[in-house]
């Protein structure tokens, strides 16, 4: 199968792009920065030159692609609304692009926007929050909105290696800014977590499965208490732990404080099932214990 890929380049995006060619796919990469074009290359990909607001770029490619899956996202939150809303913008383009083809199209999403009942894991058959709520549900609305599309998403948690762990990346700055590794209150609320080569492995699976409408969570475990997290990167920066109350939470971790007290484990059960997915990859704290201190 010939599959464009955006974001090709990313944390993830990379990782996919390597476990498609090695289960002997051909990969369409969109590259915007041209001092990543070589090492895509190198992976064995066809660059495609460009960005995600090139609407014509992106229908060329997806004309020529089997499939697609979509990975590129602006991770600047301080635009968190307005990169939200370009998204949506290039879903619905591809997704025009490839309206009744059956083409399999895979979209990135995360496993926070699920509503689970009280107590559970979201699951991937939960209701979700709509964007209103929460911006980043825009992604799916719009995926769901496409007509005639083969359209499957894929939920993120906290998806790591020793260099980069999703949301807690930025934190390890704010902590090494501020010379303590905090969290909120006892820190019990806990966040799931996959290694990013599971989580490459499971983007081919989804693509390969094309099953219409499928949500699936790709969640290694359902949730890691913050505490042990904040613990685990303070004995590797080797700075003090303290815990914070809620209200000081803005004032120490800025834009992040919308996140950092959130509780939100998540299931890959129905996933598991559905695709033959079984992650095998380091867990977080294991990850976290061998983090490759930023440079600072």
């Amino acid at each position: 199968m010939r599959v464009f890929v955006t974001g090709a380049t990313g944390f993830i995006g990379s990782a996919v792009v390597k476990d498609l060619i090695a289960a002997g796919h051909q990969v369409l990469g969109l590259c915007r920065a041209s001092d990543k074009a070589a090492a895509l290359a190198a992976a064995g990909a066809e660059v495609v030159n460009g960005t995600v607001q090139d609407e014509d770029l992106l229908k060329q490619a997806v004309s020529r692609a089997d499939g697609v899956i979509h990975l590129a996202f602006n991770h600047d939150f301080s635009k968190f609304m307005e990169n939200c809303a370009d998204d949506r913008r290039v879903i619905a383009a591809l997704g025009s692009a490839l309206a009744g083809s059956n083409r399999p199209f895979v979209v990135t999403s995360g496993t926070a926007i699920a509503k689970p009942a009280p107590g559970q894991p979201a699951r991937e058959s939960d209701p979700t929050i709509s964007s209103d709520t929460h911006p980043r549900a825009g992604s799916e609305e719009a995926a769901f909105a496409a007509r005639g599309v083969n359209v499957s998403i894929v939920r993120l948690p906290q998806v790591h290696d020793t260099t980069r762990q999703g949301l807690i990346t930025p934190a390890i700055f704010t902590y090494i800014e501020k010379g303590a590794c905090v969290y909120i209150g006892e820190g019990a609320n806990r966040w799931p977590a996959a290694y990013v080569l599971d989580v490459a492995r499971l983007y081919r699976l989804a693509l390969e499965k094309a099953e219409r409408n499928a949500v699936y969570n790709a969640v290694a475990e359902e949730g890691v208490p913050m505490r042990d997290i904040v613990e685990a990167i303070a004995r590797r920066l080797k700075l003090p732990v303290k815990s914070i109350a809620p209200e000081e939470s803005p004032a120490f971790f800025g834009w992040m404080a919308m996140f950092a007290g959130l509780d939100m484990p998540a299931s890959s059960a129905e996933t598991r099932k559905k695709l033959g997915w079984s992650p095998t990859g380091p867990g977080l704290i294991a990850d976290l214990e061998k983090l490759e201190v930023p440079a600072h």
